[in-house]
């Protein structure tokens, strides 16, 4: 592999997916037991399923909408089955199958109600998956620049190693994926509350610094009106334990992960950045699962998530790369975290070692060396946000 290539799955709209999935996409409570059933009879399978799709508010129905229509439309994903319950106007699964046919690749419907029930829906799904699956095991990696990659950077159980170790490490790898033209996409707009001005001071213009002081100032209202100061709620309890004090500490800390590269621009959740290389800003929850889930329906076909605490998260669909600078987390939770840092803090390595060794693991991952949460099935980084009530 040279110094800036991986190898990927080319795909009809121009992405490049480092994966080469059928994904089977859930439209509604009811229909997810039906998507598991059909995703458990064959390798090469991913179900994604959730509690929502129905009786919520319009804007909030929206969201739901273009989060699954951004997870069909990953590049990770080689074909799409969805599955509805019966139907439900703004979020049926042929409005999502409509959306995903500017794509170029095979999306199918399977209706549960209009099979004749969830056994016959099973069936009709099982059918339709295993011809996807058959037919895009005929796909293969070609050799593709780095700057294809759209990396999601992340955090969680953050501690007082996090900002100075990993996310230091993961910036200066960020930094070397945008030299080359690449994107990066950084998220989790609550912990990024006191960093404004380190941010603004990386933004590509006074425009886009005007956006970040607006989206965190906008969400931190949105927090404030439910009658919740977020400034009393964080850090949370395993960043205390971890050492932080307060939500600018952790903030600083986490703004490291975008690295010293331009900050381009600010994009809505699930949405997807197209503009110039550099790192956007996406508008996402502290919520590990709905921040890892926003910036997989936002394009990006690989995560790094860095952590002091150590952790569990991966998002089905797209890698999830755990990095700590924690020796102790690392030795016990070895089995789901990828790379340790922690010589950073002994001297033994360097930040731009630490850097240039995730860069490595990324374009590694990418071209199909499988993560430990790969490996394991810990399929625990799917949840959608919220923006309304249920009704």
């Amino acid at each position: 592999m040279s110094d800036d290539i991986f190898h990927g799955y080319p795909r009809p709209d121009g992405q490049v997916g480092v994966r080469n999935h059928v994904l089977v996409l859930s439209t509604t409570l009811y229909a997810n037991a039906v998507c598991e059933r059909i995703a458990r009879t064959m390798r090469g399978v991913v179900p994604l399923v959730h509690p929502l799709g129905r009786a919520q508010v319009k804007p909030d129905l929206r969201h739901t909408f273009r989060t699954l229509v951004g997870h069909g439309a990953n590049a990770n994903a080689g074909a799409v089955l969805v599955v509805d319950h019966f139907k439900e106007e703004g979020c049926s699964a042929e409005e999502i199958a409509h959306e995903l046919a500017g794509t170029g690749k095979r999306v199918e419907v399977v209706n549960i109600r209009a099979s004749g029930g969830t056994i016959a829906a099973t069936a009709d799904g099982t059918r339709a998956a295993l011809s996807m699956a058959r037919e895009i095991s005929d796909l293969h990696r070609e050799p593709v620049p780095a700057a294809r990659l759209l990396l999601g950077l992340n955090c969680g159980t953050s501690d007082t190693t996090s900002g100075p170790t990993a996310n230091t490490a993961l910036g200066r790898a960020s930094d070397r994926l945008v030299a080359g033209g690449g994107r990066s996409v950084l998220a989790e707009l609550p912990e990024l509350m006191g960093a404004e001005e380190v941010l603004c001071g990386q933004a590509a213009s006074p425009v886009v610094a005007d956006e970040i002081v607006a989206a965190i100032a906008n969400m931190e209202q949105r927090i404030l009106a439910s009658g919740e100061d977020i400034r009393g709620s964080q850090p949370t309890g395993d960043n205390i334990v971890g050492g932080l004090t307060t939500i600018e500490e952790k903030s600083l800390g986490g703004a490291l992960k975008a690295g010293r590269g331009p900050i381009t621009g600010v994009v809505d959740y699930a949405e997807r950045p197209t503009g110039e290389p550099g790192v956007y800003l996406m508008c996402t929850p502290g919520h590990g699962g709905e921040s890892v889930t926003g910036i997989c329906a936002g394009g990006a076909q690989l995560l790094v998530f860095t952590t002091g605490g150590g952790h569990v998260i991966a998002h089905p669909l797209m890698p999830t790369i755990k990095v700590t600078g924690n020796a102790e987390s690392y030795a016990l939770m070895s089995d789901t975290v990828d790379l340790d840092v922690s010589g950073i803090v002994e001297g033994r390595m360097s930040v731009d070692e630490a850097g240039e060794r995730i860069y490595r693991e990324i374009l590694a991952v990418a071209s199909g060396r499988a993560t430990l949460c790969e490996l394991l099935r810990e399929e625990t980084g799917f949840a959608i946000n919220r923006v309304g009530m249920s009704i």
